[in-house]
């Protein structure tokens, strides 16, 4: 089958999959089906030729259905209605309002598209392709010229991951007892 039959076909999977977590009333139930909309757009940036991406979507989607999944399981233990006061809201829409506006001028200081900041760049575009043989420049750049830079990325993520995994359920365990 040609590339744009897959991709039409995970789109389908990935459209039941919304459809179908916005419908079913069980909450697990729905969390799963998101995870199956997560495994859809993974499929699909393998399709594209972008590991990378599919690589972190995959183990994003995972952790998140792992997360939200054991969230819910004990809902028992999470108060479901709770009340915001006013100042934490006004407080919460005053900090988004000054990062919106400072990063309308931190996006005017940007170059052009297209146009490299660094010479490094300038040698990735024009060699990256010949010089790695992938299909995908920004693979190439990822996995052949960085890949100790995103195995490092990945392990840290990972191990702040568990590190917060640990003091969540280090926290459980105390209010347990």
């Amino acid at each position: 089958m040609p590339v744009d039959t897959w991709l039409h076909f995970i789109l389908g999977f990935m459209i039941i999959g919304a459809i179908a977590a916005l419908e079913i009333k069980d909450i697990l139930s729905s969390i799963i089906a998101i995870g199956i909309v997560g495994l859809g757009l993974s499929l699909a940036f393998l399709y594209l030729q972008a590991p990378d991406l599919a690589l972190v979507q995959f183990v994003f989607e995972i952790l998140c259905v792992i997360i939200l999944i054991r969230a819910f399981t004990r809902r028992g233990q999470h108060p479901i209605g709770l009340k915001r006061d006013v100042p934490e809201t006004v407080i919460a829409i005053t900090i988004l309002s000054v990062i919106f506006v400072l990063s309308i001028f931190a996006f005017k200081e940007l170059p052009s598209f297209g146009k490299p900041i660094v010479r490094v760049a300038e040698r990735y575009l024009a060699k990256g392709a010949q010089e790695t043989g992938s299909a995908n420049l920004v693979t190439s750049i990822i996995l052949d010229y960085r890949a100790y830079d995103t195995l490092g990325e990945v392990t840290v993520l990972f191990t702040s991951i568990l590190g917060a995994f640990t003091v969540l359920r280090t926290i459980g365990r105390k209010h347990r007892k």
